[in-house]
C-alpha cells in the first residue's frame, strides 16, 4: 500500500473511533461523579471535622456572623482555621444540594464535626492560601473592636489582616535573632518614674503610663525606642504606632540604632503593597516581635505582646477613615487589656482621654519634675495682633513688632521655624472696607488668591473673577481673612531678601532642614526637624485661626499644635524663643506660657464632666436623610438604648455644593442630611453600639431605603 493509499483511507475510520470514545467517557462520568471546579459537587467531605465556620467577607450588618459549610476531603489539610477561603454565598438548596450564589472570599476561624444548619451544606470552593492570617487573638481583637463601634466583623478584619500577595507567601520569613541586649535608660532619667517603668518592662510586667514627654527635637523618639528595646531584651513583642510616616521613621532609626537589624519592621503605607505584606507576614510567623506603624499596624498580630505605645494620640491621623472609623488608642488599650501587655501613651501635650485615663486610675503619669521641665522649655512670649504698626520692616513681613524682632534676632544662630494654619497663597479674602466674605457670584463660594498677580479663582467650581465689586457696600479692594503658608513665605523672603525661605505643608512636605539660619515656613503638623540642637526660634502665627474652630476640640488641638512646634526649639539657656500671636488670657495661651499641658487637660476635663461631653460621657452621631435617620433612632429606642440616652438633634448639615471637596462622612452633593447626637453615661457605651447596630442590621434586612452612617465616639462633635 502506498503512502497515499494510506492516508486516503485513514479518515474513513476516525468518525466510528471519536464516536466510541465519547460514549465510553460518558459511560465513565455516569459511574463515578467527579467534583466540577469550584462547587465540589458530590465530592468525598473531610473524615475529621467535617464542617467549616467561614467569616465571609460581606461587611453588612445583617450579616455580621459566621456561616458553616463542609470540607470536602482534598481539602481537609489546607482548610484550616485562620486560612482565606472562597466559598459560595448566597446558594439555594434543590433536590438536595446547594445551587446558585456568587463566589466570595473569606476566612476560617473554626473546624467542627457537627453544624447547627438543618440544612444540606455547600462545600468550601477553594483554599485561597494554606497561610493561617487570621489567629484566635487577632479574632478576638477584631470582634472587641467591631462590637465597640457598632461595626461588623469583616470590615474590622479588611483593616486588619492586608490583601494577599500569593508571590510573598511562597518566600520563607527570616528566622527570629536572638534577644538583644537590654539597653541604658538613656533619657529616662530625666523623669522621675521613668527607670521604674522601665524594670517593671524588663520584669515582664504590665506597667500603664500617660508619659508627657520633654521639649527637644530629638529625644522623645530615642526614649520610645528605648522602652521597646527593653520589652524586646525581656523576650516579649513590642507595638508602636505613629501619627504619620515622618514620626515613624524617626522610631525606626533609633530603634535599628539600639537592637540593630531584623529585630523589627516599620508598617506604614509608603512601603508598598508587597514589602508591607512581606513584613506583616514575618510578624505574622513569630520571626520578628517588633512593629513600628501608622494607624494600621495596630492590628500587628505580635506574639506575646510586651508593650503597646502610641505617639500623639491627638492627632487626627489615628482615626481610621473606613467603617466602622477605630482610634488607634482604644485598639491599643484593649491589646493592653487582653492580651495583658504594657500601655504608653506619649506626647508633648496631653489630651483630654489621656487625662482621664489617670483621673480613672487606669495609667499613671509618668513626667518630669518642674525644675527639669524649666531648663528644658523654649522661652515662650506672645503677641497680640495688630502689634506690627509700629515698625514698618515688621508691617511688612506681616508680622508683629516683637516676632520680627525675635526672628532678626534668631537668624543670627540657626533656623527660624513659622508656623502658618492655613496652607496655599491666600485662602480666605473679605472686603477691605465692611469684612464681608468674598463670594462667588456663581455658586456663592469662597474666592481665593492662588498667586501674586492671578485672577481670583473659587474653592468649590474653580470659576475665575477678574473684576470682583463687594455686594453689600460696593468696595473694589479685598484683604486677607487669613494668609497661607506661600503668602507669608513670600512676604518673610521680602523682609529678610538675605535670608532662604524654605515651606512645607500640603503634598510637599519637609523631613529635616539643615541646621543653617534660614526661614522654614510651615503648616501645623508638617513642621521638619531641624539638624543639630534644634532651631534658634519659632513664631506661631494667627492663633485665633486655630482657637476659633467651632469644635469642641479646638483649645486642646490649638495647644497641642504649638507644643508640637515649640518642642523642636532650643531651650531658653541656649537662646531658645518662641512668640505665639493669640491673646494671653486665653487657657490654651497660658498653658504654654507655663508648658503645662497636663492641668490644661484636667480643667477641660472637668469642665466637660460639668456639661456631660466626651470623654466623660459616650456618644454616637448618626448622620443620613432625615427620614432614615428619624427611623433609625426610633429602631434604636425599640431595640433597647442604655437608660439615660439623650438624643441631641437632629439638626441640618451645610449642603455640599457641587464641585467643592468633599470630606469624609459629608452628604452627596445637593443633597440635605441631617445628623443626630446619642449621649449615653460612661460605661454604657457597649449597650449604645449593640442598640445602634441592632437597628442598622434590620433596617438592612428589611430594606427600608437609604442606611444612615453611624459613628460612635466621632472627632467632631462641634
Amino acid at each position: 500500500m502506498s503512502r497515499d493509499d494510506a492516508e486516503s483511507e485513514e479518515p474513513q475510520g476516525q468518525p466510528e473511533q471519536l464516536a466510541l470514545i465519547r460514549e465510553t467517557v460518558r459511560e465513565h462520568k455516569a459511574r463515578r461523579p467527579r467534583a466540577k471546579p469550584r462547587t465540589w459537587r458530590g465530592a468525598e467531605l473531610a473524615a475529621r471535622l467535617p464542617v467549616a465556620r467561614v467569616l465571609v467577607d460581606k461587611g453588612l450588618a445583617h450579616l455580621d456572623r459566621f456561616f458553616d459549610y463542609a470540607v470536602p476531603a482534598a481539602m481537609d489539610e489546607e482548610a484550616q482555621p485562620g486560612v482565606r477561603v472562597r466559598v459560595r454565598f448566597g446558594a439555594g438548596e434543590r433536590e438536595g444540594r446547594r445551587e446558585g450564589g456568587g463566589l466570595i472570599n473569606g476566612f476560617i476561624v473554626e473546624r467542627r464535626a457537627d453544624t447547627d444548619f438543618t440544612g444540606r451544606l455547600a462545600p468550601l470552593a477553594q483554599v485561597l492560601s494554606p497561610e493561617p492570617v487570621l489567629g484566635p487573638e487577632l479574632l478576638q481583637l477584631c470582634r472587641a473592636v467591631a462590637d465597640r463601634y457598632a461595626g461588623s466583623l469583616a470590615d474590622v478584619v479588611q483593616l486588619a489582616v492586608p490583601p494577599r500577595r500569593a508571590r510573598v507567601e511562597k518566600q520563607p520569613s527570616p528566622r527570629r535573632p536572638p534577644r538583644p541586649q537590654p539597653p541604658a535608660p538613656g533619657g529616662w532619667t530625666r523623669y522621675p518614674q521613668g527607670p521604674a517603668f522601665l524594670e517593671a518592662l524588663a520584669g515582664k510586667g504590665a506597667p500603664r503610663a500617660v508619659w508627657t514627654a520633654l521639649p527637644g527635637p530629638h529625644g522623645w523618639a530615642d526614649e520610645l525606642a528605648r522602652a521597646m528595646a527593653t520589652t524586646l531584651a525581656a523576650g516579649r513583642g513590642a507595638l508602636a504606632v505613629l501619627p504619620d510616616g515622618k514620626s515613624a521613621a524617626r522610631v525606626d532609626a533609633a530603634l535599628t540604632a539600639l537592637v540593630g537589624e531584623g529585630q523589627h519592621v516599620l508598617l506604614t503605607a509608603d512601603a508598598g503593597p508587597e514589602p508591607r505584606y512581606r513584613r506583616w507576614l514575618a510578624v505574622s510567623r513569630g520571626a520578628v516581635r517588633a512593629v513600628v506603624g501608622t494607624r494600621a499596624a495596630m492590628f500587628a498580630p505580635v506574639r506575646r505582646l510586651g508593650l503597646a505605645a502610641i505617639w500623639e494620640d491627638g492627632d487626627s491621623g489615628h482615626s481610621e477613615e473606613r467603617a466602622p472609623q477605630p482610634h488607634a488608642r482604644e485598639v491599643l488599650i484593649q491589646r493592653a487589656v487582653t492580651e495583658q501587655a504594657a500601655f504608653l501613651l506619649g506626647a508633648h501635650g496631653c489630651t483630654v482621654e489621656a487625662a482621664q485615663l489617670v483621673e480613672s486610675g487606669f495609667a499613671r503619669p509618668l513626667a518630669a519634675d518642674r525644675e527639669t521641665v524649666r531648663a528644658v522649655m523654649p522661652r515662650v512670649r506672645t503677641a497680640a495682633e495688630g502689634d506690627e504698626g509700629r515698625d514698618p520692616a515688621a508691617r511688612s513681613a506681616r508680622l508683629p513688632s516683637m516676632a520680627w524682632h525675635t526672628a532678626r534676632d534668631a537668624l543670627e544662630r540657626g533656623p527660624v521655624l513659622v508656623q502658618v494654619p492655613r496652607r496655599g497663597y491666600v485662602p480666605r479674602l473679605v472686603c477691605e472696607r465692611c469684612r464681608e466674605p468674598a463670594r462667588c457670584a456663581h455658586c456663592a463660594g469662597p474666592l481665593q488668591a492662588t498667586g501674586e498677580g492671578t485672577a481670583l479663582r473659587c474653592a468649590w467650581c474653580a470659576r475665575e473673577t477678574p473684576e470682583w465689586r463687594c455686594p453689600m457696600c460696593a468696595g473694589t479692594r479685598l484683604r486677607g481673612s487669613v494668609i497661607g503658608a506661600r503668602r507669608t513665605a513670600e512676604e518673610l523672603g521680602r523682609a529678610f531678601p538675605s535670608v532662604p525661605v524654605r515651606t512645607s505643608g500640603g503634598e510637599h512636605i519637609l523631613e529635616s532642614v539643615p541646621g543653617r539660619p534660614a526661614l522654614v515656613v510651615a503648616t501645623p503638623g508638617a513642621e521638619p526637624v531641624p539638624e543639630g540642637d534644634g532651631y534658634a526660634a519659632a513664631l506661631l502665627l494667627d492663633g485665633w485661626a486655630l482657637l476659633g474652630r467651632p469644635d469642641l476640640r479646638a483649645g486642646e488641638e490649638a495647644l497641642r499644635r504649638w507644643m508640637g512646634a515649640a518642642s523642636l526649639v532650643r531651650p531658653q539657656g541656649e537662646g531658645g524663643t518662641v512668640v505665639l500671636v493669640a491673646e494671653e488670657g486665653m487657657r490654651p495661651v497660658q498653658a504654654l506660657v507655663r508648658w503645662d499641658p497636663a492641668g490644661h487637660a484636667l480643667r477641660e476635663l472637668a469642665d466637660r464632666a460639668e456639661l456631660g461631653f466626651p470623654p466623660v460621657s459616650r456618644m454616637a452621631a448618626v448622620t443620613g436623610p432625615p427620614d432614615a435617620v428619624e427611623a433609625l433612632l426610633t429602631s434604636a429606642q425599640e431595640a433597647g438604648l442604655p437608660e439615660g440616652a439623650q438624643v441631641l438633634g437632629p439638626v441640618p448639615l451645610p449642603v455640599v455644593e457641587p464641585g467643592r471637596p468633599r470630606r469624609p462622612g459629608d452628604p452627596p452633593p445637593g443633597e440635605l442630611w441631617e445628623r443626630a447626637l446619642v449621649r449615653v453615661p460612661r460605661g454604657s457605651g457597649a449597650p449604645l453600639a449593640a442598640a445602634l447596630k441592632t437597628a442598622l442590621a434590620g433596617r438592612l434586612a428589611r430594606r427600608e431605603g437609604p442606611v444612615p452612617h453611624v459613628r460612635v465616639d466621632p472627632l467632631d462633635i462641634g
